[in-house]
């Protein structure tokens, strides 16, 4: 079977046009790693000025050369790029590779040129402004830059990058790691993340995939790409830069990038279970750790054994901070270890194990490692060490491994707080082996904590996804039609034609229209503003609270008449309960997003929401609304009853069934706030801003914290 990525990436034949004998030079590297990498294909050199480079002869053009190739690797100044191009495009090449940034300070249109050239011709290419890529498992390293020269054929983590630097700064120095596939990608021409992704799934299968993403150009593209990958059981972990503004700034100066809404691409990846880390130190931890031959971890926590109190406590702090579950230790394991430990040395995990450091503490170590390992409720064992002299790591540790995961069968991990071993040959050989030699406490953590959420997102039962009414969302997509938002009669009306909860209401004009609805509504009241146009209705006085009586009501109504105009909406008090809020956001680059959280007026300044692809189910629902900061507020306080949580996962499920169904219909809605109640939920306002229309002044809260 073949791959249509197959040119770029395991080509049958290969120009480099530049070759050269320069020292240090794009030309001579590329040539080298092609060399170093054993490229088995037809390999020709271009370069009119020169007979042989590194011993293999030169052509002084593509147009001289035996015979046709399938690939261009260009390693030219930008100034002759164009031309060269050509001349590849004439030749038949199918696919080219471009090192350069493709931009000559006195031709700021080359860039574009170039762009709608390769596009127009079909030309699969790499870049630009990237750092090429290495092809371990086929044999073909096209890079031209310096790198180590021990990429093993075959490799089971694929790594590709959006930065140059983040490939060659992980690939050059981490011999830990076997890649089957490192791509620096840059430009994105015409061959960008998602195709890479699908290329790989299809013809590489790796235990795991690393993305250094700077934005996603073919949104679309890659949404299928990492939905392929969870069909396939492939794990995918990202760093995403890009979060905040400055950051987003710099992103799209460097590369050209629309960089979108963190927050969209935090519910993209919570869709396709991609575990998101912060940095590179954490990116190679957590490849590491999925790249071992383990099976996934069993249920449970993690169990650790260390030779430091203190560093034991680190352990626990920073697990607390990251969520990182630890094991609770059974009974039985506790008997155990109290056997084997000295006085003083509490059997607990993490448990600190060494004691007085007598002949016999390599033993006791081991032993403990065993038995923590062993425990019902350990999915994974880590000794946390500092290196002896000279950074060096003492062998006695991988025996501690080693038993550890005979008695088990679980994975094992050794962690040291602070040293560097990339390149140490037993650390390098003990990963190998499927014991993982990390560095840093925190990048361990944060990739146990991903291994673990991957184990039980692969656990969970598929989603029963929410229907919606279809007679309301036909109704919805009329109402939505003009370009005028609909506040909040109009919207709590089409919400409740689309089945949601919301608190019944009467309009009115005058003392006569209050009076009568006061009657059929039954007192308390509130009485709000409706006169359109009127947002931020509380900072503009627009809102009367609890009026117990009609002489209220009539006082209320006239202080709103004289000040904002006599229309009105009359809605009795909603019970007590939380205020909380659902709306939909549209991102440009994934479209509809629903956005989940604590609302009311001060939404804005709580900031704690969360974004989910719709649909969704009540159980995805419930896990966003466990991970929101103010979560505790959701739960019975002082004996009273607790609001109804699964409640308004519910509403909130069948809420992305709406999202779902009005699609590229709704720019934005918010549902705030949603009093949330021990008897159930209740939508009390709502506006719905048409995709043709422009947003109002209105306490548009939700779009304003989703973005």
């Amino acid at each position: 079977m073949s791959h249509r990525l197959d040119p770029l990436l395991r080509p049958r034949s290969i120009a480099v046009v530049g070759a050269s004998e320069r020292v240090d030079s794009v030309g001579r590297m590329t040539v080298h790693n092609l060399l170093t990498g054993g490229y088995e294909g037809q390999l020709h050199l271009v370069n009119p000025g020169r007979e042989s480079v590194l011993g293999r002869p030169c052509h002084p053009s593509l147009a001289a050369l035996p015979s046709p190739v399938e690939h261009v690797v260009f390693c030219v100044a930008d100034h002759r790029l164009e031309a060269l191009l050509e001349a590849a495009i004439a030749h038949g090449a199918r696919a080219a590779t471009i090192m350069s940034q493709g931009i000559v300070a006195d031709d700021p249109g080359l860039a574009q040129r170039v762009r709608r050239r390769v596009r127009d011709a079909g030309l699969l290419l790499c870049g630009p402004n990237g750092m090429g890529f290495y092809n371990a498992r086929d044999g073909v390293w096209v890079c031209g830059f310096d790198t180590r020269e021990n990429h093993p054929r075959g490799g089971n983590v694929t790594l590709i990058s959006q930065s140059g630097a983040g490939m060659c700064g992980i690939v050059d120095c981490e011999e830990r790691i076997d890649f089957n596939l490192a791509v620096s990608s840059g430009g994105e021409f015409t061959v960008g993340m998602a195709d890479y992704l699908d290329f790989v799934i299809e013809e590489h299968a790796p235990d795991v995939v690393g993305l250094f993403m700077e934005t996603a150009r073919e949104p679309a593209a890659l949404v299928a790409a990492l939905d392929k990958a969870w069909r396939r059981g492939i794990p995918v972990v990202a760093v995403k830069v890009g979060r905040t503004e400055l950051a987003a700034r710099l992103a799209q100066s460097h590369s050209g990038a629309v960089v979108g809404q963190d927050a969209a691409f935090d519910a993209v990846f919570e869709r396709y279970g991609v575990q998101r880390v912060a940095d590179m130190h954490e990116l190679v931890t957590t490849l590491m750790l999925f790249a071992q031959p383990h099976p996934l971890p069993a249920q449970g926590g993690l169990v650790s054994l260390h030779d430091s109190g203190g560093e034991r406590q680190l352990l626990v702090d920073l697990a607390d901070s990251l969520g990182t579950p630890l094991a609770e230790l059974q009974p039985p394991s506790v008997r155990a270890l109290e056997e084997r430990l000295d006085p003083g040395l509490p059997a607990v995990n993490p448990l600190d194990a060494w004691g007085a450091g007598g002949p016999d503490s390599d033993q006791v170590m081991a032993e403990c490692l065993a038995i923590l390992m062993s425990d019902p409720g350990a999915a994974l064992g880590a000794v946390v060490h500092d290196r002896g002299p000279h950074s060096a790591i003492y062998p006695g540790y991988r025996e501690y491994l080693r038993r550890g995961h005979r008695a088990s069968g679980k994975p094992a991990v050794l962690i040291a707080n602070h040293q560097g071993s990339g390149a140490d040959p037993l650390a390098v050989a003990m990963t190998r082996e499927g014991f993982p030699v990390v560095d840093g406490l925190r990048p361990f953590l944060v990739g146990a904590g991903a291994l673990l959420a991957w184990r039980d997102a692969r656990q969970r039962p598929a989603p029963a996804l929410p229907e919606c009414r279809q007679q309301g969302l036909e109704d919805a997509r009329r109402a939505l039609a003009c370009a005028a938002p609909l506040e909040e009669a109009a919207a709590l009306r089409c919400l409740r034609r689309l089945g949601l909860p919301c608190i019944d209401f009467r309009l009115a004009e005058d003392e006569a229209g209050v009076l009568a609805a006061g009657e059929v509504l039954g007192y308390p009241v509130a009485l709000k503003t409706a006169m359109p146009g009127i947002g931020h209705k509380t900072e503009r006085g627009g809102v009367h609270l609890g009026l117990e009586g009609p002489e209220a009501l009539v006082a209320a109504w006239r202080d709103l008449a004289r000040r904002l105009g006599p229309q009105v909406l009359v809605a009795p008090m909603a019970p007590a309960g939380v205020e909380m809020a659902l709306g939909i956001v549209h991102d440009a680059q994934f479209g509809p997003l629903v956005v989940i959280g604590f609302g009311g007026v001060a939404m804005e300044a709580l900031g704690d929401t969360l974004c989910a692809l719709p649909p969704f189910d009540a159980a995805t629902a419930r896990r966003l609304i466990d991970r929101l900061r103010q979560r505790p507020l959701l739960d019975a306080h002082r004996g009273g009853p607790a609001p109804d949580i699964d409640g308004f996962a519910e509403l909130a499920a069948r809420f992305s069934a709406v999202a779902a169904g009005l699609g590229d219909h709704v720019a934005e809605m918010d549902l705030n706030p949603v009093i949330v109640h021990a008897g159930g939920c209740l939508v009390v306002d709502a506006l719905i801003i048409p995709a043709t229309g422009e947003s109002p002044a209105h306490d548009n809260d939700i779009a304003r914290k989703a973005s």
